[in-house]
């Protein structure tokens, strides 16, 4: 375990800026597969296993946002990076929309680029590697069992992502009580950016649908300031 080398999903069409990223994160330890459009990533991405992805949103055959969509088809919450020369902002908004965890502009920083995958990746295995005294919970009609990421309702089971586990656990800790924005941010989405933020309400919405069944529960918005999860 120790010898594994992260493994990187590139996928960049211009074949200068693919080869010097490829060879500057391979000698930073890091296995990279480079494809050379949309298409070939995709086939590549369902082939292995990849601790990142890394995209232009320029691409032939296939393009970054259709790309990231297709994976997240696959896993939903796989570390996603898009790298573009498009800078306005509608651009921005769409890859974070996606579920990106990083918007980079061209021309980059390779250093700033590197800290920020070993950031992304070493959050990811404090979040798979965390243990805690309290992993099981009763909310009204529902059993959450974080450790199996199962949120179970008579004979109904779900699996929940390893986001949404992290967000609805952290919800029970504090459970009739506040969970402050920016405490989920930072721990689970590694700081407290408007994007970030963006994406944590997507997941907020999610956990909202997965508990409407019963009307005792519910999520409650605290305005400015974060979020109660309410059982009566």
């Amino acid at each position: 375990m120790e010898d594994h080398k992260p493994k990187i999903l590139l996928a960049e069409d211009d074949s200068n800026l693919g080869m010097v990223l490829k060879n500057y994160l391979e000698l930073n330890d890091y296995e990279v597969e480079l494809s050379r459009d949309g298409i070939l990533a995709l086939a590549a991405f369902r082939r292995e296993k990849f601790d990142l992805c890394l995209l232009d949103v320029m691409m032939p055959n296939m393009d970054g946002f259709t790309l990231a969509e297709e994976i997240r088809n696959v896993d939903p919450d796989i570390p996603l990076f898009f790298i573009s020369a498009k800078s306005m902002k509608d651009d921005i908004i769409q890859g974070y929309k996606l579920g990106a965890d990083d918007y980079i502009t061209k021309p980059f920083d390779s250093e700033l680029l590197l800290l920020k995958i070993k950031a992304i990746l070493k959050r990811n295995q404090e979040l798979t590697h965390r243990d805690s005294e309290q992993v099981e919970y009763e909310l009204g009609s529902y059993h959450f069992n974080a450790r199996l990421r199962t949120l179970s309702r008579a004979s109904d089971s779900h699996t929940l992502s390893p986001k949404e586990n992290e967000l609805l656990k952290l919800l029970c800790e504090q459970m009739n009580d506040l969970l402050p924005r920016d405490v989920a941010l930072k721990k689970i989405w590694g700081s407290d950016t408007y994007f970030n933020g963006r994406s944590m309400d997507v997941y907020i919405a999610k956990l909202r649908k997965y508990l409407r069944d019963d009307p005792d529960i519910e999520i409650v918005n605290i305005h400015g300031n974060g979020f109660r999860l309410v059982v009566k």
